[in-house]
């Protein structure tokens, strides 16, 4: 084993000299600080190196020709019978064994980038723990914390990305509920359409009565679906159309077309059903300026989130309402979703009260719910947690 000591102004230069001269084998014995910049310890172990070459060079080399045995031959009784009977080391395990000195040298110097980062920016570091509890995507965090202004205290400095945060949380007014059109909402099974469809409904005959609204159901997947929007219908004193097939909605929707506004409740989204993308396509084009709002829940999990909109963007919605904030534990993956993705929020939901929980989407309300949410449930991240999230490119922020 070689064991070398490399120093130079900072930890990024110092680990550059030691993949240079050493390898991507290398191992970080220990590292501090010195007067005028890093010192970091690192070794390579040859006897694997060459372990690996002697490996490679056995497999391009012919098997040795047997050799003929006299009858004194020794016995499988001799001392040597379990050199004689002896099988290579399986490649496998060596392959295995560099894999895990790899793995242990990548944690190794992702601790290091990021000790060396709480020292030097202490500010940024304690922004991006923060970001992290809050639920965070590690990309979002890595750009709210690289743009922070220099001078600030932590106070000021978690302020700060959190208005940044919400500046980059798109939101739309309530342009449809002044205005009319034709509305559907689509999204998973589950995640409150029919419910947010009622409050919407609702509102709308509050502001502007009944006369000027219909509803639509083309759900044929639930049971009870249509029964559902029939009772609404009747609570409200608004006519209600069921449609089994886009082409019956093209009809209800030219009969309705007086009508100023139209809310349509349609199927859940199943995963891989490629027979109900169609049907919501035909839906999306079955007249002119109808919009999709895409529901999604805001219990569920980042990447159901992630998938979702991924799913649906050929649909292209006009917006997203986000509902179940009540069962939210976290917003944290649902925030880094819309942040990506840029569709607009429109309104949020939480509880089951027609109208009164749905509220306009506000991004700074967003955020500040999911910083409660965040010190409710008592999150934490730990130092291993945020080495592993933030060590590799700790040096983006140096």
């Amino acid at each position: 084993m070689k064991i070398k000591h490399y120093r130079a102004a900072d930890m990024r230069q110092t680990l550059r000299q030691v993949r240079l001269e050493q390898g991507e084998d290398a191992v970080i014995l220990s590292s501090r600080r010195t007067g005028d910049g890093v010192e970091v310890v690192a070794a390579v172990d040859y006897e694997v190196t060459q372990a690996r070459e002697a490996q490679l060079l056995s497999t391009a080399m012919p098997p040795p020709a047997p050799v003929e045995e006299s009858s004194a031959a020794a016995t499988p009784d001799d001392d040597d019978t379990d050199d004689w009977l002896a099988q290579p080391e399986p490649e496998s395990d060596l392959s295995d064994e560099l894999r895990s000195m790899r793995r242990l040298l990548e944690t190794q110097l992702a601790t290091l980038a990021w000790n060396d980062l709480t020292r030097r920016s202490p500010v940024q570091a304690q922004v991006l723990r923060e970001l992290t509890q809050l639920g965070l995507a590690q990309d979002l965090a890595m750009q709210l914390a690289a743009r922070l202004p220099a001078g600030l205290d932590c106070s000021q400095a978690q302020r700060t990305a959190l208005a940044m945060l919400a500046r980059q949380l798109p939101v739309c007014d309530e342009r449809w509920m002044h205005h009319g059109g034709v509305l559907a909402l689509v999204g998973a099974s589950g995640v409150g359409k029919t419910t947010v469809l009622a409050k919407l409904a609702a509102r709308w005959v509050l502001q502007h009565g009944v006369n000027e609204l219909a509803l639509v159901s083309t759900d044929t997947a639930r049971i009870g679906a249509h029964e559902q929007i029939q009772t609404l219908g009747r609570l409200l004193a608004v006519p209600v159309y069921t449609c089994e097939s886009p082409q019956e909605l093209q009809t209800v929707l030219r009969q309705i077309a007086s009508r100023r506004a139209v809310l349509i409740d349609t199927a859940g989204l199943a995963p891989r059903d490629e027979a109900l993308e169609r049907d919501l396509t035909a839906l999306a084009s079955a007249a002119p300026g109808i919009e999709l709002a895409l529901v999604l829940s805001g219990a569920a999990q980042a990447g159901v989130i992630e998938q979702t909109l991924i799913r649906c963007k050929p649909l292209r919605p006009a917006c997203c309402m986000l509902t179940k904030l009540d069962e939210a534990v976290s917003l944290g993956g649902v925030i880094s979703a819309l942040v990506r993705s840029q569709l607009p929020l429109a309104y949020v939901s939480e509880g089951r009260r027609v109208p009164e929980d749905l509220a306009i989407a506000r991004a700074h309300r967003v955020i500040a719910r999911a910083v409660e949410l965040s010190r409710r449930s008592g999150s934490h991240a730990d130092e291993d947690l945020l080495c592993r999230r933030f060590g590799a490119q700790a040096h983006a922020l140096a």
